[in-house]
């Protein structure tokens, strides 16, 4: 249990190992002010249906329309965000080819059988293509993001209150990077299938056989795509490369500017959790989710970029607070977040 003092003075927090840290508390200090009208501007940037007739007074109308200044990047992230609801439908529907593989390996003589999973096999390594492209949209997405939202003179808070627009889709590429994977990790036919076409094509090459399909999955796409399908959470990865990247890139802005967009962003979502006022706003388990897959995500990004990561005493993000909120919910539904910080 922690152990308040009065509001807006400094009190000690005290944790179960007995340890003391200090800190300023109160909706009356600047600081906490300023985060709680951030919360509040940001629920309503993320779940407008809750707050229909209230926005008006937050200083922006509830669906986040872009700023001037924001519109160029909000129109290009827009563009890629569009189409990420047909790929999660289309990953959803991804079968596979599993009993056409298995017919084929056992029947290694039948020619109609071979025939019958490289046809069927084909098509879905389209699909596959397909996911893997949009990840590297979606990466550099991120990486024009990320410039909004950390360039000076503005501190990482005033820039997501500044750009809630921009916020919002950071948010939304989390949300939709986070089910990719949930997806993703649920079907191991994904790397059965694409597992079959690289053993296939290698055996062709042997023979001297180029088959239509290398005109468009060719050899270097093939290992691309084939290093993207091995790692377990594939978009997340991505993304977290992407910021690396970016941070790497940028070496004249501070490594704050991005780890405290990120920390505060995962703030922003635990409040929204664990405050009764913001949490009974939440009109589905859809939106519920949508803020724990986002406050996941960017603790993810976090650990990567900080040089001592999220879950070391000095970090920024108060990670027990952020597992307790996730262990308060339905097991099933947050399994695979808890999974995804292990």
């Amino acid at each position: 249990m922690h152990a308040l003092g009065g509001t807006g003075k400094k009190s000690e927090i005290v944790t179960h190992q007995g340890r003391r840290n200090h800190r300023v508390l109160g909706g009356h200090s600047p600081v906490g002010e300023a985060r709680r009208v951030l919360t509040k501007r940001l629920l309503i940037c993320f779940v407008p249906s809750a707050w229909i007739g209230e926005s008006e007074s937050q200083g922006r109308s509830p669906d986040a329309q872009p700023t001037e200044g924001e519109r160029e990047i909000w129109n290009q992230i827009s563009a890629v965000l569009q189409d990420s609801e047909s790929i999660l439908a289309d990953l959803q529907a991804y079968k596979g080819a599993g009993p056409e593989i298995r017919d084929a390996i056992q029947n290694p003589n039948d020619i109609q059988l071979q025939e019958k999973a490289w046809n069927a096999v084909c098509p879905l390594v389209v699909r596959l293509k397909r996911f893997y492209e949009f990840s590297i949209r979606l990466e550099k997405a991120l990486q024009s993001l990320l410039e909004s939202l950390t360039c000076p003179p503005y501190t990482p808070t005033q820039h997501l209150e500044r750009e809630q627009a921009l916020a919002k889709e950071f948010a939304e590429i989390l949300h939709f990077t986070l089910r990719f994977d949930e997806l993703k990790m649920r079907n191991p036919a994904i790397q059965n299938d694409f597992s079959y076409y690289r053993r296939t094509i290698s055996r062709n090459r042997i023979n001297n056989m180029h088959l239509d399909i290398e005109n468009e999955v060719n050899n270097e796409m093939a290992n691309r795509m084939s290093l993207f399908y091995a790692e377990a959470t594939p978009m997340l990865k991505t993304l977290s490369n992407a910021t690396m990247h970016f941070v790497s890139e940028n070496k004249t802005l501070p490594i704050e500017n991005t780890t405290d967009c990120l920390s505060t962003m995962t703030s922003v979502c635990k409040v929204m959790l664990e405050t009764p006022e913001y949490r009974s706003r939440f009109t589905s388990e859809e939106t519920l989710m949508f803020c724990m897959r986002v406050m996941v995500g960017v603790i993810i990004l976090y650990d990567h970029v900080h040089p001592v990561g999220a879950f070391c005493k000095t970090s920024k993000i108060d990670m027990k607070g952020c597992i307790k909120v996730l262990k308060e919910q339905a097991p099933d539904s947050v399994e695979g977040l808890l999974n995804a910080l292990r």
